[in-house]
């Protein structure tokens, strides 16, 4: 299935932070058929380094969705039922309005001019879609990591609006761990002199930092156990060690790939703005408690999380779910059993199939 990206573009945002972009853009892809009723839309959100290409596959690259295993005809998103969507977040580079697309007061790059973001910036201009498809109420909401929090911030955000929410290994905010991991990727990036202050459009781009926020980033995805069996301590095509700071080992080969791979697809400075933004997610904000944050919301709940992610382990979907059922809220949570860590969400998709078809099939027999 050969799959087009299409953009609409906006007047304009306003943003938590007080400031307005006009206009704006914003990159989607969809799959399936919308019903007569308009009942069966689903909106996907993508992770952190993900964007609008979740199913099919892309006439520019040749490559598959970043979702593929899940979303399409007799998959856990099943196409011949539901009318998925997928949008390119706000801030990032890949079709939607972000440090690297025109300021229009300039002709040039926004680059660090461009207004710092939230993830209920980025749902406030997904909603603007839902509402230029003339989609009244979404039938779910779902995503994996930073895809989950944009999930629970829907339900929180426009509770009339969604039926039901599917986070998966998620948080409703970040840790100081997880805040110190994303620091190190935007301190490589900054220290990169080709950074320089953000301006290099045009010119040599940070590659070297971003590569390595990128190598950082890759070891918080994988678990312990995973990287034992895919690498072990296995040499890189020799039999001893080099005794120099070559590559000697599988593992340091594989990040340097993964590393300079991502910096051919991805923006340094969307890097920079995307997870200050998760890190600024707080789902109690203004709200005082979590269960307060969710009491407004009428949706039905699917919480996934696995055993080996360590970057969002399991206790925080839990709490996410203890906060759901103090205010009788309709949950269900899952842990699955994944030796692929944070990646599972991503890669471990037969658990998550089950799951998901049962829930959105019971999901849509209630809506008729």
């Amino acid at each position: 299935m050969i799959v087009e990206s299409r953009t609409v573009t906006f007047d304009s945002i306003a943003l938590d932070s007080g400031a307005t972009l006009a206009p704006v853009e914003v990159a989607y892809e969809s799959y399936g058929k919308l019903n007569p009723a308009r009942s069966n839309a689903i909106l996907v959100l993508h992770a952190f380094s993900g964007d609008a290409h979740a199913a099919g596959i892309s006439p520019e690259t040749g490559q598959p969705g970043w979702w593929d295993n899940m979303i399409g005809p007799g998959k856990a998103f099943d196409t011949n039922q539901y009318f998925v969507i997928c949008s390119n977040v706000l801030g990032g580079c890949r079709g939607t309005t972000g440090p690297s697309s025109p300021d229009p007061a300039t002709g040039r790059p926004y680059a660090m001019t461009f207004p710092v973001i939230t993830i209920s910036d980025m749902v406030r201009l997904q909603k603007m879609l839902i509402d230029h498809l003339e989609i009244p109420r979404l039938l779910a909401v779902t995503g994996g990591s930073m895809g989950g929090m944009q999930a629970l911030e829907w339900a929180v955000a426009y509770p009339d609006r969604v039926v039901a929410a599917i986070p998966i290994a998620t948080t409703t905010r970040h840790s100081a761990q997880q805040i110190a991991f994303n620091e190190v990727g935007r301190q490589a990036i900054m220290a990169d002199p080709d950074w320089n202050g953000g301006d290099y459009y045009g010119k040599r781009p940070p590659a070297r930092g971003l590569a390595v926020a990128r190598m950082v980033g890759h070891i918080t995805y994988m678990s312990d156990d995973s990287m034992r069996e895919k690498f072990g301590r296995r040499l890189r095509d020799k039999e001893t060690f080099s005794f120099g700071f070559d590559v000697d080992f599988e593992v340091e080969s594989y990040l340097r790939y993964r590393g300079s791979q991502f910096v051919g697809r991805f923006d340094a400075n969307s890097y920079l703005y995307i997870t200050k933004a998760m890190d600024y997610f707080d789902l109690t904000n203004g709200h005082g408690s979590l269960a307060q944050a969710l009491a407004a919301t009428g949706a039905r709940f699917l919480a996934i999380s696995f055993t080996s992610d360590w970057l969002y382990p399991s206790y925080q979907s839990q709490e996410v779910v203890r906060a759901l059922r103090s205010r009788n809220c309709d949950v269900a949570y899952v842990e699955l059993e994944s030796n692929y860590g944070h990646d599972a969400f991503l890669v471990d998709v037969t658990g998550q199939t089950d799951l998901v078809r049962g829930f959105l099939a019971s999901t849509l027999e209630r809506v008729g």
